[in-house]
């Protein structure tokens, strides 16, 4: 079977195209790809299957052979800032509840920074 990469796959209107490795150009429909396959990005190594098609060859069968690469955990923070990072919420938390069972709310500033700590350790947990 031939391979390639994706050359570009758009994937509101379900299709794209694989440059094959003899140089060519590949159709690629959205139903040529495996059930629940994630779509694929540029630069995806792919197997496939060819069939002429009215304007030229298409992929049939299409199977990825690299998995599709996160650009959330190529840009995830090393164990050692989350580290940091959830350190920092465990002491903003502890203030906060400490002023909460004296029966006072923080003030704004205090909610917005522990908002944003939150906010940092749930991003970089689910990356």
């Amino acid at each position: 079977m031939p391979t390639g990469k994706v050359k570009w796959f758009d994937t509101e209107r379900g299709f794209g195209f694989i440059a094959d490795d003899a140089g060519g150009e590949v159709f690629l429909h959205a139903s040529a790809l495996p059930a629940n396959a994630q779509e694929p990005r540029q630069g995806t190594r792919v197997e496939f299957g060819v069939a002429d098609g009215r304007r030229g060859p298409s992929a049939l069968d299409v199977r990825l052979l690299e998995p599709v690469k996160s650009v959330a955990k190529a840009k995830r923070r090393s164990p050692e800032e989350m580290a940091l990072i959830v350190e920092d919420l465990m002491k903003q938390l502890e203030t906060l509840g400490n002023g909460l069972r004296r029966g006072r709310y923080p003030d704004d500033a205090r909610t917005a920074k522990t908002a944003a700590i939150l906010r940092a350790v749930a991003d970089g947990l689910e990356a």
